[in-house]
């Protein structure tokens, strides 16, 4: 049986991204590049939502930019959850999973001990309660860095923006589709001060994969579209400008027959009080977790890997785990495998996904580096 794709921590993950970036520019706790990023004092780093290794170097022949770049890119990993809170949280803050106590795509909230997400967030509760470690933006600011995110206006002062990337300018995108006006923003924002790192983030790779399949006529056209962004990008970018290109995860397309409900099965609901996750990574919340293990474990067979808590923490999928945060992880991780997924009637929406992430397979671990 094949063994998860762990977490390179450190050597080469999505924590590491800006951790490097910040080491160039002598931003405070940024010591090391461990990367081995090329020397510059402007950075421009464009995070595609769902740009997995394995996807972007199957579509190479329909993207000129990416094939020109993949031969020198490096192969990273994401962290786990591999999904996109968690490692947008990881990006901002150089922080483990485990450290920043961004849990998931749906975690136990510690405040009201009800399951939380943090790309909706909930209104009430505080996002610098929920993470109160510092920010790399915040500490690159504070050093006269000029610092900038350029994002979708909607996510101007959003819960998962002030927790995961607060600091700095928000350079406002009130249409996504307008390429030429996002370049002309992260150009800009990129000339500022004396040193500079912007932040850009493109999201609709993702939701393409996640309505339509990553195989879908759909999903290759994002694809494209966002090849010949980052592509007109380096170009108007200044030559004295770094441009770093990577994901915060890749998708696995899951077939109907590969669909496990757990209300439908009362073994998978014993003992279980609260479901987090998502269906490729699902975390449960007991008071009994061996034995919801071992259930969960006996049912699903090679379909997934099981992990109570403290077996996921050993084994190194989300870092050093700070007892601050510890509880928000599941007592029980189920990682499914190969393109199975576990779906919960209480969260409808899942039902319609095709394209899915959250596991530790190399489809959804594995994302791609590349400086130009």
């Amino acid at each position: 049986m094949s063994e998860p794709v762990l977490p390179t921590y450190g050597t080469g993950t999505i924590r590491d991204v800006l951790a490097a970036v910040g080491a160039h520019l002598g931003v405070p706790g940024c010591r090391e590049d461990a990367l081995g990023l090329p020397t510059a004092q402007r950075w421009v780093v464009l995070l595609v939502d769902g740009l997995g290794w394995q996807q972007s170097r199957a579509a190479l022949a329909r993207t000129p930019f990416l094939a020109g770049a993949i031969g020198h890119a490096q192969l990273i990993t994401t962290g786990v959850p591999s999904t996109t809170a968690t490692s947008i949280t990881s990006l901002g803050t150089g922080l483990t999973p485990g450290q920043h106590g961004i849990a998931g795509y749906m975690y136990r909230n510690p405040y009201t001990k009800r399951i939380f997400s943090p790309l909706t967030w909930d209104g009430v509760s505080d996002p610098l309660a929920m993470q109160p470690m510092p920010t790399i933006f915040e500490r690159a600011k504070a050093d006269g860095v000029a610092v900038t995110s350029v994002l979708p206006a909607r996510f101007e002062d959003s819960g998962l923006t002030r927790a995961a990337l607060r600091g700095g300018t928000f350079e406002a995108v009130n249409d996504e589709r307008n390429d030429e006006d996002r370049v002309a923003k992260t150009v800009r924002a990129a000339s500022r001060g004396e040193k500079s790192m912007v932040y850009v983030y493109e999201r609709m790779l993702d939701h393409a994969g996640h309505g339509k399949g990553t195989a879908s006529k759909e999903w290759l056209d994002e694809l494209i579209r966002i090849d010949a962004f980052a592509d007109a990008l380096r170009e108007e970018l200044p030559d004295d400008t770094r441009l770093i290109v990577t994901g915060d995860h890749g998708m696995v397309d899951v077939p109907e027959d590969h669909r496990v409900v757990i209300e439908d099965e009362p073994e998978l609901l014993a003992g279980v009080d609260l479901i987090g996750g998502e269906p490729r990574l699902r975390q449960l919340y007991t008071t009994s977790p061996d034995a919801v293990a071992a259930r969960w474990a006996d049912r699903l067979g090679s379909m997934a890997w099981v992990r109570t808590r403290e077996e996921a923490h050993a084994e190194g999928w989300f870092g050093r785990l700070a007892p601050r945060v510890a509880d928000r992880f599941g007592d029980v991780v189920v990682a499914l495998r190969d393109d199975w997924a576990v779906f919960t009637r209480e969260v409808p929406g899942e039902f319609g996904l095709i394209g899915m992430h959250g596991s530790l397979t190399k489809a959804e671990m594995e994302i791609p580096l590349i400086c130009e």
